[in-house]
Parts: structure tokens; sequence; C-alpha cells
């Protein structure tokens, strides 16, 4: 017996002066693209890798490509939760159910090209449109480009004329409805996923997208040609769960908001670059491209302007002008 006794006070001895480690963090992050040439994919595998390696046995992150977990739509639920998703990058034109702010960014030809773009989301107006989402349960960490958006039809798109009577894919967003409506088209909004076999059964006649989105999703193969437009952009809000980030430790939360604006950076410079590659493989794959004069260019510039002016009072005119003044 006091052998037993005595065996049992060193087993006790040791487990005290054993140190219990933390559980390790797990973020689950949820995107929609899969095409692993694609600025989204490419941004959110460096983030979960620099994390894996930098906050090894703290931090871990699980990324879920292509709508694995969650399409855009649903994750923004699921982010208020903070149970089975922490963390996504929805397309911009996703978070009009939350705030009204971010239709600046479907406003045809507001920015010359994805430098302006970058310089109005750096200001402090760009800035506070992701303030915007906090009261939702919701915090913006970032903005990630994707780029410039081309528009591609079954029949050629040269004059604004040209888009009259077809049927457009378009995002989740009133702004692009107005867009095509003013050329005389017809929207139908649709899941990202959805469009290849919409565009290839005939559903509907064109779409618009980066030439990343048009090259990994293979839409070139289905459609006439794309033409040359740069009408517009589509890029991502990084963002978390409220509840989920604000209930880690301070200095969890300070190295996470480290590595990502390191890899903000360093992305969002890479994207101009993936996206003139991905132009140049739809021509090595015999897809065809269509570029525009300056008059013809302005000719759209022109009827598209009036969308500005049906969506300033809920955007806001002084945003607007904002966001204009990084392309003069």
């Amino acid at each position: 017996m006091r052998t037993v006794l005595i065996a049992a006070a060193i087993v006790f001895s040791l487990l005290g002066s054993v140190t219990v480690e933390a559980a390790e963090i797990v973020i689950k992050f949820s995107h929609v693209t899969s095409g692993k040439a694609h600025p989204k994919y490419l941004a959110a595998e460096e983030f979960a890798k620099r994390v894996n390696e930098r906050m090894k046995g703290k931090v871990r992150v699980e990324i879920f490509p292509g709508g694995q977990l969650f399409d855009d739509k649903a994750v923004l639920i699921e982010l208020i939760k903070g149970n089975a998703v922490q963390m996504a990058a929805p397309s911009l034109s996703k978070f009009e159910t939350i705030t009204k702010k971010f239709r600046l960014f479907d406003l045809p030809f507001l920015f010359n090209d994805i430098n302006a773009v970058n310089a109005f989301q750096a200001s402090e107006h760009g800035q506070s449109i992701l303030k915007t989402l906090e009261s939702k349960g919701i915090l913006g960490k970032a903005y990630w480009h994707n780029g410039m958006k081309q528009m591609s039809a079954n029949k050629p798109l040269i004059q604004p004329e040209d888009a009259n009577g077809l049927k457009f894919r378009v995002q989740q967003s009133d702004v692009l409805v107005a867009q095509f409506e003013q050329l005389g088209a017809i929207p139908q909004k649709m899941a990202f996923k959805e469009v290849y076999g919409a565009l290839q059964t005939g559903v509907v006649d064109g779409q618009e997208n980066t030439w990343s989105n048009i090259y990994s999703k293979k839409f070139f193969e289905v459609q006439d040609g794309v033409t040359e437009t740069d009408h517009g952009v589509i890029d991502y809000a990084v963002v978390v769960s409220k509840r989920f980030w604000m209930g880690l430790p301070d200095d969890i939360r300070t190295e996470l908001d480290a590595i990502l604006m390191e890899v903000t950076n360093d992305r969002n410079k890479l994207s101009r670059s993936l996206n003139l590659e991905n132009r140049q493989k739809i021509l090595d794959s015999n897809g065809t491209i269509r570029t525009l004069t300056a008059e013809q260019k302005d000719a759209w510039r022109k009827a598209m302007k009036p969308v500005w002016d049906r969506f300033s009072d809920e955007i806001g005119a002084d945003l607007i002008a904002a966001a204009q003044s990084f392309s003069q």
C-alpha cells in the first residue's frame, strides 16, 4: 500500500510540472475561386502559408476554395455567427445587402485603371467603406485586387448598341443591373459557378469579368470574343467575423494583421501582371480579343454614365467625387 501511495505521489508531482500548451487557433477561410492562376486564390494561399509557417502552434489557416464551404452570399451570414467560417474574401458586389457604399466600385468607368482603384482604396474614403461593415458583425480588413473588367458575348461588341437585346450575366448588384439596362441589354443575376454552363447553353449571351476570371473559368471558349473595355473593377474585401476576431488575444490579432498587410501589398502588385498573363493565355488558346479605339471607348463611357446619377444619393456624391479624383 505504501508503495502505491509513493508511486501516485510521483505521478502527480510530474503532472504538476507539465505546462499545458494553449490550443491552436484554427481560421477557416472560404472563397469561391478555384483557378490556381487566379489573384484571389494565390493571395489566400500565400496568407495561409505565411501564417502557418510563422505562427505554427498558435494559429493555423485552412483554405476552402471553389465554394467548398459557402458561396459569397451565404458566407456573410456565417461570418456574423463566426462558427463555421471565420474569414472570407467576397467580391465587393456581394456586400450591398449590408451597405450600399460598396456600390461605388460597380459604377462603370469610374476608375481609369487598377492603380487609381488602389490609390482610392488606400485613402481615408476608401477605408471608411470597409468600416461600414462593423455594425453588422463583420470587420473589413483589406482590399484584394482581381482587376479591371472586360466584356464578352456571343457576337462582337464594338459599339454600345451591340449589347442591345443581349442577356448578360451579372453579380448580385443592382448597379450592374442598371448598367446593362442602360445599354438596352437584359441583365441576369447569377452565381459565378453557374456562368460557364449558362454561356455554353445560351441561357445568357454574355458576361463581364477580369482576364483572370475569363481565362481560369474558360469563358472565352463559349463566347464569340472578348472586348477589352476596362469599364469596371472586380475586387474583394478580406473580412473576418467580428465576434471571432475580438475574442483573439491582442498579440495574435496584431501578428495576423501584419501578415495580412504584407500579403495584400505583395499580391496586389502582382494583380496587373497576372491579368496580362491570362490575357495572353487566352490569345495563345486561340481566343479572340477585340480592342476599342479611343472614340469607341468614349461612346461606351457616355452610354453608361447616367448610371452614376441613378445611385448618387445612396452611395454619396462626395464618395463618388473622391473616387473620381484618382482618375483625373
